[in-house]
Order: C-alpha cells, then structure tokens, then sequence
C-alpha cells in the first residue's frame, strides 16, 4: 500500500486528495497536517511514500518546506498542487530538488498515477505546469508544449492522446506543427531542440 499523507495551510480546503485516494485499492490515506512549525516532525512519525501538498503558498515559499520535509523523511516523495493561471505557483524553471507538480484541477485518475508515478521514484513535472513556467522565443503554444514534454518522457502517440484527452490524429498534428516551428528533423530532433534551449527539463 501507497502511505500518502496531505499537506494543506489550516483552514484551507482546496482539491479533495483524500476523497481522490480513498476508492484507490493500492493507497492508503493516512492523515491531513497544516503546514506549521512541526510539520516535518509530525510527518516523519507517519511514515509516508508520497506527500501531497495542497496549499495557497506560492512556490518560493514551499521550497524550504519540501527541503524540510525532505530532510526528515529521505524516502518520501513530494507532490505540490498548482494552478498554472498564478506566475508563484509554477514550477521555477532550475528547480533541481526532490518536489514534483501537478496542477490542482487534475482528475482523480491523474492523481492516483502521479501518486503512483513517485511511489515507484519517478519524477512527475505537469507538461501544462512546465509550458505555462517558460517563456520560448519559438511560438509553440502550452498544448504544443504538452504534447512534446509527454513525448520526451517516452510516451506513444496513442498515450498522450489519452492523458490529454485528444485524438491520435490531433496529436499527430501538434506533432508535426512542433517539428515545423523548432525546424527539427524528426520528432527526436525536436526534443533535442526544446531540452537544449531549456524549454523541457
């Protein structure tokens, strides 16, 4: 079982995590913590996999946190809840540390595989949290960026389409409009291109 903890400012009732991963049979919820002066402390002594953050904070002012939290419990991933409409809460475009993003309004289906994802000790960057944080002076648009972030992590056409509820034609298009604007050759070459000028991680 996946031990998930949340973490949320007190008082705050944002995106229902334990209602997401409650139904999910390879989780178990184990508490919600406010973020405090012992939050670390607290959270050591229940052994989590995963953490959730879901907080109003701006990012800059959960990174000492996450380093806090990383600090006491080595093993335990982290995952912040942002919304990509607010400049603070992206992800910082150097950020080399152990927290990950995904945005707030993600399905619970895209929780419980982020979850999932970091239980095992992947990293998890949302492609519309990452595209939303960098400014490319190629004209690719945030899907575009979606699409070929999802494609650097290894991901078929016919998998993207269904983790961005697109066609596989629809993909395809974004696709070669994205090897067009980089003036790639291939697929491959465009993500050489987006990695080297920083627009991917």
């Amino acid at each position: 079982m996946i031990r998930v903890v949340v973490v949320r400012d007190e008082g705050y009732f944002g995106v229902p995590v334990r209602a997401f991963l409650e139904t999910e049979p390879d989780m178990h919820y184990v508490d919600t913590l406010p973020i405090g002066a012992d939050l670390a402390q607290r959270a050591a002594q229940l052994w989590p996999a995963v953490v959730v953050i879901d907080t109003q904070y701006m990012v800059s002012q959960i990174l000492p946190i996450a380093d806090e939290l990383h600090t006491a419990i080595p093993s335990c991933s982290m995952l912040l809840l942002c919304d990509p409409s607010k400049r603070g809460m992206l992800p910082p475009r150097r950020w080399n540390g152990g927290l990950n993003f995904l945005v707030k309004d993600s399905s619970p289906a895209m929780l419980a595989d982020a979850v999932r994802r970091l239980a095992r000790g992947e990293r998890v960057v949302s492609p519309m949290l990452q595209a939303a944080s960098l400014n490319t002076d190629r004209g690719l648009s945030t899907r575009e960026l979606e699409v070929l972030g999802l494609a650097a992590e290894g991901e078929s056409v016919k998998e993207i389409a269904g983790r961005l509820y697109l066609s596989g034609g629809t993909v395809r298009n974004y696709l070669s409009a994205i090897i067009s604007k980089t003036g790639a050759r291939n697929r491959l070459d465009a993500i050489r291109i987006a990695r080297k000028e920083g627009w991917l991680r």
